[in-house]
């Protein structure tokens, strides 16, 4: 059939009811009976998170007469055999205010193709027709729409009928609507369109368009040194701004971001120089930008197809957050946002967050990165005492890789040359009719031919294994000092601290601390110290030990569910890690690609 496609409607007639009403129309169902199928995760967000859950009603159509929908599993519809059109009808219940799932309400309205639009099984390659349909309600009277979809009758920013080349990128789209903020810039002549969602009072949107044009040029220069091209043709940043969040999901010409309210710059502190809230802000969109080139495109070999229902288990996350997390804050050094000093401050932050956990004494990246199903986004109490961040230590193997290479040649290459190899042999072209993933034989390959050395010594002991990377030794080749100052004198117990409600309370014990030796646990509720009261604010902690010697012992009261406990604490000194890092002589600079 000639001009086939997959059509849906979205709408809410109400969106105070959190319901977004779908319809579903497949021209040339399958002859034995047309599957259905919604997603079970979202790329990016590498959690089984069962968006069927949400579908509240559903049923189906042909030629006016009811089709019966049989349930296969918890996410797959089967119709009854059928002629002509077959239409499917279905409410999605949104209240999942983030970056990942659906979102609805009289303020706006926010959603993840993910979560609401059905998969035409073996039709997936067929054109996608939304048609986004403005909500009755009156307070979406002024409501516009945002999304990297192709308008096909919407005018741009309006309501109407947008068009997706295939169902991929149907669900790589996000869509936000509501009476949003949003200004638009040009990075090396393709559009960037910038939109805050949430109250803002004088938001100084002109300087963040300023601030992510940089970050977007230095970026498409970087992948694309000679042409200066890039891989969009337009793209949208997304904020949902909040009291307080954090986070981000990329996406091929979109990403759609969380932040805090006070992370943002406004117009009352134009001339002044930027927040530590507004540079994690800018490091985050700079984090999700890399993500255009670097997953969305040069991809793990399991995600090219994704399996939509299933883990797609890769060893290989290292690579692809890792090092997106290591080039997001080394980005905004070469776009000119961050000084050179406060790049080394923020990485100190990192090494000492990695040097806390003694979970990377027993898991490697490649393990962490296997094993996210299960383990990096189900974390729990135990956490630090068993994991390692496949984010925070792959970018630090991505730092020592880079000061490996170029200290070997002299400066001659890097880890930009990697990048830019992966970029042209697997990247360019996977939307261009070339969709090849990458090996994790392939990048230990790709990775010996640009380096011109053998790098297995460095796999087996930093990615495969669980050795800390070198950076003591590898820094100071690059005129940059590593002290680790730890304030052994300090007494501590060796616990991360919370509140819950007015108590303090445990929320992580360290192996081999004071405190576990001692017998406590994770969400112990701490009473007194010595008889002495301890408060919620976790300071009052700090101020209570400060009466003590490291290696006296003091008695702790906490409660255990709603058992009270009484523990022999023989205190230690603080073992959390004290790194500063910071230029000595100017060896290198951070902006140039290459030292």
């Amino acid at each position: 059939m000639k001009n086939k496609k997959i059509s849906y409607t979205i709408a809410a007639k109400d969106p105070a009811t959190h319901m977004f009403q779908v319809t579903m129309t497949i021209e040339a169902p399958a002859a034995e009976g047309q599957v259905l199928v919604l997603p079970a995760w979202i790329p990016g967000s590498y959690m089984i998170r069962e968006f069927s859950r949400n579908i509240v009603q559903i049923r189906a159509e042909a030629s006016g007469q009811p089709v019966e929908l049989s349930k296969l599993d918890k996410h797959s519809w089967q119709a009854a055999p059928c002629k002509g059109k077959l239409t499917v009808h279905y409410e999605v219940y949104a209240w999942d205010l983030s970056v990942r799932a659906a979102h609805l309400d009289q303020t706006h309205g926010f959603f993840n193709g993910t979560s609401v639009f059905l998969r035409a099984v073996g039709q997936e390659g067929d054109p996608h027709v939304v048609d986004i349909q403005r909500p009755a309600h009156e307070a979406a009277a002024k409501w516009r729409v945002a999304t990297a979809l192709k308008e096909l009758k919407a005018r741009r920013y309006g309501f109407g009928t947008y068009v997706a080349q295939d169902y991929d990128e149907l669900i790589d789209s996000p869509v936000e609507m509501g009476t949003f903020e949003m200004a638009s810039f040009k990075a090396l002549g393709v559009q960037h369109d910038v939109v805050f969602t949430g109250r803002v009072p004088n938001l100084d949107i002109a300087r963040v368009c300023a601030d992510l044009k940089q970050i977007c040029e230095t970026q498409i220069a970087f992948f694309e040194p000679r042409t200066k091209k890039a891989p969009m043709d337009r793209y949208v940043f997304m904020t949902m701004v909040v009291g307080d969040g954090y986070g981000g999901l990329e996406h091929r010409a979109s990403t759609a971001l969380f932040c805090s309210r006070a992370d943002l710059p406004t117009t009352a502190q134009k001339g002044k120089e930027p927040s530590e809230g507004y540079m994690k802000f800018l490091g985050l969109c700079s984090h999700e930008y890399f993500h255009t080139w670097n997953v969305k495109r040069i991809k793990p070999a399991v995600f090219a197809p994704y399996d939509y229902q299933a883990e797609n288990y890769t060893p290989l996350l290292w690579l692809f957050e890792g090092f997106t997390s290591y080039y997001d804050d080394l980005m905004l050094v070469r776009a000119g946002l961050l000084s050179e000093e406060g790049y080394f401050k923020m990485l100190g932050k990192t090494v000492g967050a990695v040097l806390r956990g003694s979970g990377r004494t027993k898991q490697s990246v490649a393990d962490s990165s296997f094993d996210a199903w299960g383990k990096y986004y189900r974390q729990d109490e135990n956490s630090a005492n068993a994991i390692v961040s496949y984010y925070a230590k792959g970018s630090l193997i991505g730092l020592a890789l880079d000061l490996t290479i170029r200290a070997k040649t002299n400066g001659k290459r890097s880890l930009d040359d990697i990048m830019r190899a992966l970029w042209q042999k697997f990247g360019r072209d996977f939307y261009n009719g070339k969709p090849r993933g990458v090996t994790p034989e392939d990048v230990e390959a790709l990775f010996d031919n640009v380096a011109g050395f053998k790098l297995k010594t460095f796999f087996d002991k930093y990615i495969r294994g669980t050795e800390d990377v070198p950076l003591a030794k590898l820094l100071p080749q690059f005129g940059v000092s590593y002290k680790d100052e730890r304030k052994s004198s300090k007494p501590g117990l060796d616990v991360n601290i919370g509140r819950e409600g007015a108590d303090c309370k445990l929320s992580a014990v360290h192996d081999g601390g004071a405190a576990q030796k001692a017998g406590l646990s994770a969400n112990d509720l701490l009473v007194a110290i010595d008889g002495l009261r301890v408060s919620g604010n976790p300071s009052n902690v700090d101020g209570l030990l400060s009466r003590y010697k490291v290696g006296e012992t003091v008695q702790v009261h906490a409660f255990r569910r709603d058992e009270l406990m009484a523990f022999d604490v023989v205190l230690q000194g603080d073992r959390v890690p004290g790194i500063t890092i910071a230029v000595e002589q100017q060896k290198t600079s951070l902006r140039r690609p290459t030292a």
